[in-house]
């Protein structure tokens, strides 16, 4: 860091990882790293595509984010690879 805005970077990090320590790492003692690993992947999808969001309006994350984007490019064809 350079110092600047050092303590602004490190509130972002803390909200970031307050969700998944508080409702899923610190509710679990899992054996391995792996599982924990999975665990915390399943968590992350659940909070991303089914969790209700108060500032959202209660939709997931997921959901608001692909119908802002799919209203601000109508025009575009969507690529998908596989």
């Amino acid at each position: 860091m350079d110092g600047k805005d050092r303590f602004l970077d490190n509130i972002f990090i803390e909200r970031f990882w307050r969700s998944p320590k508080y409702e899923c790492v610190f509710l679990h003692a899992w054996e391995t790293g792996f599982k924990t690993k999975a665990a915390i992947r399943k968590w992350m999808s659940f909070y991303n595509h089914q969790r209700p969001h108060s500032a959202l309006g209660g939709q997931p994350p997921a959901l608001v984010y692909w119908q802002r984007n799919d209203n601000n490019q109508p025009d575009q064809q969507v690529q998908r690879v596989a």
